[in-house]
């Protein structure tokens, strides 16, 4: 019996696990030899990129429902060390039982998390990062209207007005304002976007910066750039250049980092943590040892790597899925290939933009009711993989285009 082990229950972790289930069963015989295991912490795999979203808590599918029909076997546990030498990877049961797995490929796909602030009052900051920490958000957000009025109290401070905070800056309003008239207080509402950078989004480029400035206004959203937080309240901000902000809410989007499970791997990391892998997904250097999604830096399109991004994390996880149960084998490997990198971005009740390209060269492609309606359909379909069906399953896992 041949062991591949998926250390991840994210979207790259159960994409891998069902591509290798894939292939095996396309090798016929050989592949009966074939086990694959999943461990997660959770039960769940939790839809990210919807977490800023009213009630997160439903944002999530039962990983049986996914891995169940496919014969994957599902551990639920900690990871807590791996061992790339001995093939074998320590873990912690949710009942506190001591595990130790044997792999004879290995998928690291345990993604990314935020960077949490280090700043005086970083206990009343929130962010979107896990299902408790949006819950914890939605509750909040919820129970404003029981506190006592005072300015600031429908006041929300998003820091960092790259991708994610433009998301959550954009969606807060309209849930603020919602709350709001509860108590006859929506005029009270405001939002204010914090940024070290001089302008917002400064890593989408310059083209669409007219697009979302024109939104950001409409929406009457501040903005305090080339600025960061200095200190938080409960019921203040304060920002580094003294400025004393009443605001009952912040959230937090400024940075993310590859998970600390890359340390210990021996291989080449990035500024972001991430493993350097070559074009099958292989870690460079760490004889069968695989990387997938945000913990992997994998080549893209020419002169480009991969981001943080659920359209990277997808493919690549069915890539390296395949490319392990290829290798044992002994079939030829998938070159990972992406569909050319493109970006649809919420604005809110201000519309949606999708752009193509990388950088400075990115392009607007589509804007407005067409752009938001595409939007929806990747949040709301297309993310979210088959259940419950084997042979959908696996079609889908074979599925190595987004389109």
């Amino acid at each position: 019996m041949k062991n591949v082990l998926v250390i991840g229950g994210g979207f790259a972790g159960v994409w891998s696990a069902a591509g290798a289930v894939r292939a095996a069963r396309a090798a016929g015989d050989a592949g009966e030899e074939l086990r694959v295991t999943l461990v997660s912490g959770g039960d769940d795999l939790v839809i990210r990129p919807r977490m800023y979203e009213e009630d997160p808590e439903g944002m999530r599918l039962a990983l049986d429902r996914i891995l169940g029909p496919i014969g994957v076997r599902r551990v639920t546990a900690t990871v807590t060390g791996i061992d790339t030498e001995a093939h074998t990877v320590r873990a912690v049961s949710r009942t506190g039982e001591d595990l130790e797995l044997s792999y004879d490929k290995l998928v690291l796909a345990t993604g990314s998390q935020a960077v949490s602030p280090k700043l005086p009052g970083a206990e009343y900051i929130f962010n979107v990062d896990t299902m408790p920490a949006a819950a914890a958000l939605n509750n909040h957000l919820k129970l404003l209207p029981e506190q006592a009025a005072a300015q600031g109290r429908y006041t929300a401070v998003v820091v960092g007005a790259s991708f994610t905070g433009l998301e959550i800056g954009t969606a807060i309003g309209e849930r603020l304002t919602a709350i709001a008239a509860r108590d006859g207080a929506a005029e009270d509402v405001r939002v204010v976007l914090v940024d070290r950078a001089d302008v917002v989004g400064p890593e989408l480029g310059e083209n669409p910066r007219p697009l979302i400035d024109s939104a950001l206004d409409e929406l009457k959203i501040e903005r305090r750039l080339g600025r960061t937080v200095a200190s938080a309240t409960d019921k203040t901000v304060t920002l580094s250049d003294g400025e004393v902000i009443p605001a009952a809410t912040v959230v937090w989007t400024a940075g993310m980092v590859a998970s600390p499970l890359t340390a210990q791997i021996p291989g080449e990391r990035d500024r972001l943590g991430r493993l350097a892998v070559d074009e099958n997904l292989r870690v460079i250097g760490v004889p069968d040892v695989y990387a997938a999604g945000d913990t992997a830096a994998a080549p893209a399109e020419v002169g480009q790597v991969t981001t943080l991004s659920c359209q990277h994390a997808q493919p690549m996880g069915k890539f390296a899925g395949h490319n392990v149960a290829a290798e044992l084998f002994g079939q030829d490997l998938l070159t990972f290939t992406p569909d050319p990198y493109g970006v649809c971005l919420d604005l809110g009740p201000a519309g949606a933009v999708v752009m193509m390209g990388w950088g400075q060269d990115r392009q607007v492609v589509v804007t407005g009711e067409e752009a938001k309606t595409l939007k929806q359909n990747i949040n709301t379909l297309w993310v979210y993989p088959p259940v419950d069906d084997a042979e959908q399953i696996l079609a889908q896992a074979g599925r190595f285009s987004n389109g």
